[in-house]
């Protein structure tokens, strides 16, 4: 099956509505897919299914569900140029999703590094069977649209290796069903680190609200976690990731922010101390952050504008992800009319 554009290549990307979505996810993916959606086909979707992996509060997740989908038209995603939609609103995911299953290995999903992370230390009885399989809904939502190309941060390319993996796998079994999708990971920015734990990934379900700064924190907020980011005693500013990873990840971020690379950032501040970095960091991601939240307060505001949207979108993703549906039940033997 060729791809949904002749001309366009197929971007598909999502992010879950839980927890606070934070200037990580802002760099290592919403930026990423502004710059791109003008250039390929884009479908970006609230991913709600995943997030029911773990229990949500019922009115919380329907609240973050429709805040997410605010602070993607807010960070600059035009739903006019890409299609955005809600995960459960288009049911041909778990359709999908179930037919891939059958042809995915218990060894496969085992090996998720993801999994091993979330359930450490957990009993088998206390694990829940979706958060084992949801790396087949991922490859579901990835491939039901012919993507060729898939906008993830460095953590989830092992789930895209998995999405491949079925692909390729599918297509030898019952023919060519799938394009085959690669990654897109932008140079900069792509995996922003703990603000208190420079050596572990900035988290939105993060516990420790210093550790992370959310797209909606105000501008003192932001202040105060920017001035309490954990660096190191070592005089002036250098970018060394392994040694210095407090510093590199603020050198990481303002880099992101102003579209230039960490190195040249440390240069200009190479005879500079931490408190220096510091506020010049702030007045950046304020600087970055106020239109953002400017538009999310019109856009929620204004929330029969945010279910047009949603409506229009839901009805295009089904019809688009209808075909390939049709094409693996026929492929795979099932009898349709």
């Amino acid at each position: 099956m060729n791809q949904e554009s002749g001309t366009r290549p197929v971007i598909f990307s999502g992010i879950q509505p839980s927890g606070h979505l934070n200037i990580g996810g802002y760099l290592g993916a919403l930026r990423n897919w502004v710059k791109l959606q003008h250039e390929y086909d884009c479908l970006f979707c609230v991913v709600d299914l995943h997030a029911i992996t773990v229990r949500q509060d019922p009115a919380t997740f329907a609240e973050q569900t429709l805040m997410l989908t605010a602070l993607y038209i807010a960070a600059g995603i035009d739903p006019d140029a890409s299609l955005l939609f809600l995960q459960s609103h288009v049911p041909a995911h778990v359709e999908l999703a179930w037919l891939l299953t059958t042809n995915t290995y218990m060894g496969e999903l085992a090996r998720m590094t993801q999994f091993k992370d979330k359930t450490q230390g957990k009993s088998d009885k206390n694990i829940g069977v979706g958060l084992f399989i949801y790396p087949v809904l991922m490859a579901s939502d990835i491939l039901l649209y012919q993507t060729k190309l898939v906008p993830v941060g460095a953590d989830q390319k092992q789930h895209l290796e998995l999405t491949r993996d079925l692909a390729i796998r599918m297509n030898h079994y019952f023919g060519p069903l799938f394009t085959v999708p690669e990654a897109y990971i932008a140079p900069v920015g792509a995996r922003v680190m703990s603000l208190q734990e420079p050596t572990m990934k900035m988290s939105k379900s993060d516990p420790n609200a210093m550790n992370y700064i959310t797209l909606l924190d105000e501008p003192a907020m932001i202040t105060k976690k920017i001035r309490k980011a954990v660096m190191d005693s070592i005089a002036g500013i250098s970018y060394e990731p392994e040694t210095r990873p407090g510093v590199a990840n603020l050198l990481s971020i303002y880099a992101a922010l102003t579209d230039e690379t960490p190195q040249a950032v440390a240069e200009r501040y190479a005879d500079k101390g931490n408190a220096a970095l510091k506020n010049d960091l702030t007045e950046v991601v304020i600087t970055a952050l106020t239109p953002i939240q400017q538009r999310y307060r019109e856009l929620r505001a204004d929330q029969g504008y945010l279910e047009t949207i949603l409506r229009r979108g839901a009805e295009q993703a089904r019809d688009r992800s209808a075909r390939t549906l049709a094409a693996a039940y026929r492929a795979m033997g099932f009898v349709t009319f």
